[in-house]
């Protein structure tokens, strides 16, 4: 995403959320179709909780990077004891006619209190295995990350999604609104002729039920609009009270520029899909796993001091310490690193033959997004030409109908067909944004959509 794009991302949103935190019941906030789709990928909870996986998975790289990083600890002990001198195993010889030392049948010495202050460090100086598997952590992150982003186009896509719902939902509220202004005057026409005594009860009859059931549509259209819109506050992660008006109408841009050729469009989403990158990731952080199993086969060195204070109590303390080096080399152990060896090498196979089918995956999503345009648009074609053809119907219907030719019958079969125009032209329309939508989530560029 360029900065101009992410800057107009983060001002749409503080835009939002202050509107809405200072300003409740004023005007509410343009909100257009990309800006729906960015503020989705950002704040939506698909999008949040891929972000705090990724923020573990670098958690991870600091808990794995500590086996390369020297250990430090320190205690306090204090402890008294007693022993039986029976258990020591041998006794003191004593001259002849004096008192043994200690009794043959065993005494109890003690109790002895001591006090021990001390402090332990390890140094690990070469441990391959350790600084492999701080390689696999941190390709198990740009993984995390790239799947995060997939994450966040994903919810970007289905905000966009809910956003060409609600503007369909609110396109066909103006339908029925249009469709009820028609039917108000033609109750208006059948009353007047009914006055005139050129018309009969009948009409005016048939033009009320049309009214009523036009007026009903309108009823159901804005229950639509209300739920769509909820649905949309929800994709893009926005609090449930927030207001906002849709700028982005549904037949904008309809048919809008020439998608991309098919070459193009498939070169677009390899470069750009973000479940692509995450797949290749994953491959990679699965073969860093295989040689982190073989380098556990290498020895291993370090370093260790024990340093500190012991004796009956503070007034009485020696100094004693420990060192060394230790060199670990690994002989035999069961056959265990052979195994999780095979087992990993089976899952960096796995996850091989997963991405390679991902690309195939990719690639007919690209030519189904780009066949659904070709679709969409001949069908929004087809749909505006019915509607102008239903147009003239009823216009002319109505002209019969108010010169007394006809009755109204006509009039209300005219109207039933432009309503039916209408909603396919909406519908062509909506299917045409969502094919639109659609080409952008294949090519992974859903955060981009205008």
């Amino acid at each position: 995403m360029s900065f101009s794009v992410r800057s107009k991302t983060l001002i749409t949103a503080a835009f939002i959320f202050a509107s809405q935190a200072g300003a409740q019941g004023t005007t509410p906030t343009a909100l257009t179709l990309g800006d729906a789709a960015r503020l989705a990928a950002r704040q939506s909870a698909p999008a949040l909780i891929a972000q705090l996986q990724t923020r573990q998975a670098q958690a991870r790289v600091t808990q794995a990077r500590a086996d390369l990083l020297p250990t430090l600890r320190s205690s306090a002990l204090e402890s008294g004891h007693t022993l039986n001198s029976a258990t020591f195993g041998f006794s003191f010889p004593a001259a002849e006619g004096e008192e043994p030392l200690l009794d043959p049948n065993g005494q109890i010495i003690g109790p002895v209190n001591t006090l021990d202050l001390r402090a332990h460090v390890t140094v690990p100086a070469i441990d391959f295995a350790a600084r492999e598997r701080v390689g696999v952590a941190r390709a198990s992150v740009r993984a995390s990350e790239a799947s995060a982003q997939s994450a966040s186009e994903q919810a970007a896509a289905t905000a966009a999604i809910a956003y060409l719902r609600a503007a369909r939902a609110q396109a066909l509220v103006a339908a029925r609104q249009a469709d009820s202004t028609l039917a108000d005057s033609l109750v208006i026409i059948a009353n007047e002729q009914l006055r005139a005594g050129v018309g009969v009860g009948l009409d005016v009859t048939r033009a009320r039920s049309q009214l009523a059931a036009v007026h009903s549509q309108l009823i159901a259209a804005r229950g639509e609009q209300s739920r769509s819109l909820l649905d949309l506050i929800r994709a893009i992660g926005a609090p449930l009270d927030m207001t906002f008006a849709l700028a982005t109408t549904v037949d904008a841009g309809v048919p809008g520029e020439s998608p991309p050729s098919e070459a193009e469009a498939v070169a677009i989403a390899m470069r750009q899909r973000a479940d692509l990158a995450a797949a290749e990731r994953s491959l990679e952080a699965a073969r860093q796993g295989a040689k982190a199993i073989r380098a556990e086969r290498l020895p291993t060195l370090s370093a260790f001091a024990d340093d500190g204070a012991i004796g009956t109590s503070t007034a009485h303390m020696l100094n004693t310490y420990t060192w060394g080096v230790e060199l670990s080399l690994p002989i035999f152990d069961g056959s265990r690193r052979s195994g999780k060896l095979s087992e990993q090498q089976a899952v960096a196979s796995q996850l091989d033959v997963q991405r390679r089918e991902l690309e195939r995956t990719v690639t007919v999503e690209v030519r189904s997004a780009l066949l659904d345009i070709g679709v969409a648009r001949d069908q929004v074609q087809a749909a505006r030409g019915r509607l102008n053809l239903a147009q003239q119907e009823y216009s002319q219907a109505q002209d019969r109908f108010r010169a007394g030719v006809s009755g109204n019958a006509d009039v209300v079969t005219a109207a039933l067909s432009l309503n039916a125009a209408r909603n396919q032209v909406i519908d062509a329309v909506t299917s045409y944004q969502a094919a639109r939508v659609g080409l952008a989530r294949a090519e992974g560029i859903a955060t981009q959509i205008p």
